[in-house]
């Protein structure tokens, strides 16, 4: 398990990507990419206008709160993994390369599920679109690019083994 100690949380805060205020606004830059979710709000937002992403991952909370508007309903293939607050578990990392590489996917994270950003921009292909929310802000937009990969990179070198 790889844990983010608690001196470099404040990396994590800034946006990994574009914010933008309204999931409405980046719709039609969806159209014909593979699209991921992070974060239940974003992903049911994201169905309840028509479009269901290629990989959702979630953990069936929404600010440390029971999230009442989980897409339990999304039909695809359904994986688990247990993730702690504030680490990155091998068996998340896993289940991300997993759906990754046989989409659509569902991954239901028993703990949080914020930090598998980082380990969803390393497994995907360039030109995906990863969106996830900033709360209060709104949703943050990452494609994957080059420069995705080694921000992801240098991020999860901030973690520490244990």
């Amino acid at each position: 398990m790889l844990r983010l100690p608690e001196g470099v949380r404040d990396r994590f805060k800034k946006p990994f990507g574009v914010l933008h205020r309204s999931l409405d606004e980046i719709i039609p830059l969806l159209k014909g990419h593979v699209v991921y979710t992070v974060g239940d709000v974003v992903t049911y937002n994201l169905v309840m206008r028509g479009m269901t992403p290629d990989i959702a991952i979630i953990d069936g909370y929404t600010m440390r709160v029971p999230c009442r508007r989980t897409p339990v309903f999304l039909s695809a293939r359904r994986l688990h993994a247990k993730n702690p607050a504030g680490t990155l578990t091998d068996e998340l990392i896993t289940s991300v390369r997993d759906a990754v590489r046989q989409p659509p996917a569902v991954i239901f994270v028993d703990g949080e599920e914020d930090l598998a950003v980082i380990p969803l921009v390393l497994a995907a292909p360039e030109g995906a679109i990863i969106l996830y929310g900033q709360p209060w802000e709104g949703v943050v937009v990452r494609i994957v690019d080059s420069e995705a990969k080694v921000t992801a990179a240098s991020l999860l070198n901030l973690f520490v083994r244990e």
